[in-house]
């Protein structure tokens, strides 16, 4: 990986961040950790203090892989529900094309009818 990885370990005050081969700052608050790793590399004559990557890793002491394992779960729930919209959009057409109201179509799919015509309406706002 191009760029800084930083090993956030908490302490009383907030937190240490453990600059891999440069140094160890601090910060009270996590979400100004990048900023504060920028900083630092500026003062320490970093030339890509401004645009290197930096990766922030908190150390919570093995809860890291719960939360690992919780954001794919996440991302993934994300993704099955962009498919299932997609292929509700599509059956609801595939209905409404072989003959079915938009009743009819609302009754097979479990919806009300004003969500079978939000599916069955293009891009561009026309219905198919």
């Amino acid at each position: 990986m191009n760029g800084y990885q930083v090993v956030a370990k908490k302490w009383a005050e907030g937190w240490e961040l453990h600059i891999e081969d440069v140094g160890v700052t601090q910060v009270r608050r996590l979400d100004k950790a990048d900023e504060t790793v920028r900083s630092y590399l500026r003062l320490d004559g970093a030339s890509d203090w401004a645009t290197g990557a930096i990766n922030i890793v908190p150390d919570l002491d093995g809860l890291e892989i719960e939360v690992s394992q919780t954001r794919e779960e996440v991302k993934a729930a994300s993704a099955a529900q962009i498919q299932a919209a997609e292929r509700s959009r599509n059956v609801a057409r595939k209905l409404r094309r072989n003959g079915l109201s938009i009743t009819e179509t609302a009754v097979v799919l479990g919806v009300s009818r004003s969500r079978v015509s939000q599916l069955i309406r293009c891009p561009n706002g026309a219905s198919v």
